[in-house]
């Protein structure tokens, strides 16, 4: 594909970095430093400029290009580059990055011909919120072609290792220590400590929690976030909508009235200029059932939740904004949420590699890939029988059908309505991509 990305930020030069190695690749930014930073590592063509100037893109006047991203941090800047483009170049599709809920509920996106909208901050604190309905889960994914979960615990209730005794539900995923691997059976033994990763009937999951992890609670009621800006604001606005009890706590005074005034005194805001130890027992920080830390800084987030663990609370919830620090998180202990950046990245490659035909998502950071492939009314499958891919290490392949899931290890007769669910490792999710396009 021919893909421009208007913005050499984390998020655009991330996409680069990505896309590049199979795709041709355009960025457009006015840092030349970053453009010169992109070009050193990367085979793309770099075009210094405004992506609010038309002149900017006078080199690819009528020029086609397949995919269009705006992921600047300015709302304005991305929503004026797509008009822009859609002028100057011929554009098949046009992704944005948008910061303001507004436009989720506009009609803006239709009328200036946009075709996907990507809003990491409702992105993010959404994915908090999820956590609300699974409080002993590190993280919950719902999807488009079934109601089956997939949900993410910790083993803290097991001393020996043993299966689960699964009922509709597949281990698709082990994070040990810092290897992670799909098994090659539905149910395989799970050790102590173990990250899992179960896909399946909810209400077979919820079951299987309390018995798995022991040390999160029951129920979460009284919250405290660390960090009052764009995305504290946020989470505490999906929090108030639960009915939450949250105190917000930042470092900055002026942002702690900034926050007050937006969540309109709903919200008790605190300022930690001087540290927070005192905070913990004064104001009661330790008696919270869960604490988030949702600062831009990964390392002072990992250092408020281990303060938190410390005085006792049960679950830490931690924003990760570099990559590199993803694996430590986990290793502490701490449930890891993507940050605004890592969601926008992450949720645009997803939807790249998506089609009308087949859905991806990635999980345990990037290193799994669930695809989803359900047989509409009309498809050429009906009626035929389908074998599984074979010869691949690190892939799962279940079958949906109604309510009822099953390995998918032996030729399947297809009906309507059914749905494939893959699950593969990093390594060989373009193979199982293209297998299952290919079907």
């Amino acid at each position: 594909m021919n893909i421009i990305i208007a913005g050499a930020g984390k998020v655009g030069f991330n996409l680069a970095r990505t896309l590049s190695p199979s795709h041709s690749v355009t960025v457009i930014d006015r840092n030349a430093e970053a453009l010169q930073r992109l070009q050193e590592s990367l085979d793309i063509l770099p075009i210094n400029g405004d992506i609010e100037d038309p002149q900017t893109y006078r080199k690819l006047i009528d020029r086609e290009a397949d995919l269009f991203i705006a992921v600047t941090d300015i709302d304005e800047a991305n929503l004026i580059s797509t008009l822009i483009a859609d002028d100057r170049i011929a554009v098949e599709r046009k992704f944005i990055r948008l910061k303001n809920e507004f436009f989720a509920k506009s009609s803006i996106r239709e009328k200036l011909g946009i075709t996907e909208a990507i809003f990491p901050l409702q992105l993010t604190s959404e994915t908090i919120r999820s956590l609300f309905a699974y409080p002993r889960a590190n993280n919950v994914k719902s999807f488009v072609y079934t109601d089956f979960k997939l949900i993410s615990v910790r083993v803290t209730g097991r001393k020996e290792a043993a299966p689960l005794g699964l009922e509709n539900a597949a281990v698709v995923g082990i994070e040990r220590e810092r290897e992670f691997w799909i098994p090659t059976e539905p149910d395989p033994l799970i050790e102590p400590g173990d990250l899992v990763y179960l896909f399946g009937d909810e209400k077979e999951i919820r079951r299987l929690c309390p018995e798995l992890e022991t040390e999160a609670p029951e129920a979460i009621e009284r919250c405290v976030i660390f960090g009052a800006g764009e995305l504290g604001i946020s989470i505490a606005r999906k929090l108030l909508e639960e009915g939450k009890e949250v105190k917000l706590v930042d470092r900055d005074i002026r942002q702690c009235e900034i926050a007050d005034e937006a969540l309109e005194g709903e919200v008790m805001t605190l300022s930690c200029v001087y540290g927070t130890a005192s905070l913990f027992e004064e104001e009661g920080l330790a008696h919270a059932d869960v604490v988030i830390s949702a600062t831009s800084d990964d390392e002072y987030n990992i250092i408020k939740c281990l303060e938190a663990k410390e005085r006792g609370v049960r679950k830490v919830v931690a924003v990760n904004n570099e990559m590199e620090y993803y694996n430590l998180m986990h290793r502490l202990g701490i449930v890891v949420v993507r940050g605004p950046k890592m969601s926008a990245f992450h949720t645009i490659i997803e939807k790249i590699h998506s089609s009308r035909v087949v859905t991806e998502r990635k999980y345990c950071g990037g290193k799994g890939a669930l695809f989803l492939r359900k047989i509409f009314p009309g498809s050429h499958l009906i009626g035929e029988t389908i074998k599984p891919m074979r010869g691949k290490e690190g892939v799962m392949l279940l079958w949906i059908r109604e309510t009822a899931m099953h390995p998918f290890t032996e030729p399947v007769p297809v009906e309507e309505g059914d749905v494939l669910a893959a699950f593969a490792v990093e390594e060989e999710a373009d193979s199982v991509e293209s297998w299952l396009n290919g079907l």
